[in-house]
């Protein structure tokens, strides 16, 4: 029997080179190694400006924060994804509206969606679940309908003139989206990099986005540099220079950088990450041949007009309900394979439920949670442990 893991980082030879090429160098914070990750990144996006931090939820948080939203304003999230998703926005003090979604799509409820902004409204946050970016298009053009609500609280939302549309791309750094890159379609994107992303730093994330005219990106990528250093006006790499000792705390911010260390790993993972991406989609299109006869439901990872990142591989048991699901769970387990669940809505969570949100307003996001179940996908799979896991999958929800 094999035992297979859910999701474990791929590292190799490369990243290890990298981490000690950092170790000697005698810089192991922020430094050139973080400077020169944020540049690759900005180019495999096509966007201007990146920046990175210690996680994808401090990367959404100062977002909120650079922007101006805060207390009073409302940020629309999807009920069917994960708390960071909404967390971020009660961090800011502002108000989480959840949104349901589609009967037959893990994606929100566009039309929903527009009928929710008000003159409170700031940000929609859209979800790239499991590596398939969003219908933008539907997004924008719900915001847009509703821009007469819109009220900017400065200079900066005056500037979009609009809801601001943000990315949660956790899930879906290299996916691409009618020609264009994850990272340059939404207003803002936050990517992941944490232990069981795709492309890892162990922890971490990048911020990107889009110019927009009468927002000057030097500016926030500054804004955003000062939010995560204490405030602080000068670098560690800055201070290094012989005299520049000195330094100024603007105001008192956080401490949320990217090491030199996770982006010496997060360097090498760049070079390998096209034959990484291409090993998933080998995968994926082999659960796909052998499930194409079962009753399932699949996310779309490739068409014509998009191409997933090919992060998370759920799959929804059109005949099951939450019990049945648990129990495929426990038998792919017996057999030594961890699958796992994309996600319990977040009004089923303590946390939310505290907020005063109540599942039955999301009848759809429930559906899709109570029969789904995830596969293990990664890059780490041999072809005989992808035979594995699916012949045991199919011979257990079959019987």
């Amino acid at each position: 029997m094999y035992n297979i893991p859910f999701s474990p980082p791929d590292m190799s030879e490369a990243e290890i080179l990298e981490v000690s090429d950092t170790l000697y160098s005698g810089w192991i914070t922020t430094g050139p190694k973080t400077k020169e990750f944020e540049k690759l990144i900005s180019m495999c996006c096509q966007t201007d400006k990146s920046v990175c931090l210690n996680s994808a939820t401090t990367c959404m948080e100062l977002a909120l924060r650079v922007l101006g939203v805060g207390p009073g304003d409302e940020v629309i999230v999807p009920a069917y994804t994960y708390t960071a998703t909404a967390s971020v926005v009660c961090h800011v003090g502002a108000i989480p509206v959840m949104v349901d979604s589609q009967t037959d799509n893990v994606e929100m409820d566009y039309d929903k969606l527009a009928d929710t902004i008000t003159e409170r409204t700031k940000f929609v946050i859209a979800v790239d679940l499991g590596g398939v970016v969003c219908d933008y298009d539907k997004i924008f053009a719900a915001v847009e309908r509703k821009k007469n609500l819109f009220k900017p609280a400065n200079d900066i939302q005056k500037a979009y003139g609009r809801v601001v549309v943000m990315a949660d791309a956790a899930h879906a750094f290299g996916a691409k989206w009618y020609g264009k890159m994850c990272g340059e379609i939404a207003d803002i994107t936050s990517f992941s990099f944490h232990a069981v992303k795709n492309l890892t730093t162990a922890e971490g994330g990048a911020l990107t986005w889009r110019t927009v005219d009468g927002v000057d990106n030097e500016m926030l990528y500054k804004q955003y540099q000062l939010l995560s250093l204490h405030g602080q006006n000068k670098d560690a790499l800055a201070k290094t220079k012989l005299g520049a000792w000195e330094y100024d705390i603007i105001a008192p911010y956080y401490k949320c950088n990217m090491t030199d260390i996770m982006a010496g790993i997060g360097l090498a993972q760049l070079k390998r990450y096209p034959e990484m991406l291409c090993r998933r989609r080998q995968i994926i299109e082999r659960y796909n041949e052998e499930l194409k006869d079962c009753h399932v439901k699949l996310l779309d990872h490739y068409g014509n007009d998009h191409s997933s990142s090919g992060h998370l591989y759920l799959v929804h048991m059109l005949d099951k309900d939450v019990e049945e699901r648990n129990e495929v769970i426990k038998k792919m387990a017996e057999r030594g394979i961890a699958c796992n669940v994309h996600y319990k809505p977040l009004p089923m969570m303590t946390a939310y439920k505290n907020l005063g949100f109540d599942i039955a307003d999301y009848p759809n996001a429930y559906n899709l949670y109570k029969n789904e179940v995830t596969l293990p996908l990664h890059t780490r799979l041999s072809d005989d442990e992808i035979e594995y896991v699916i012949t045991n999958f199919v011979d257990i929800i079959t019987k």
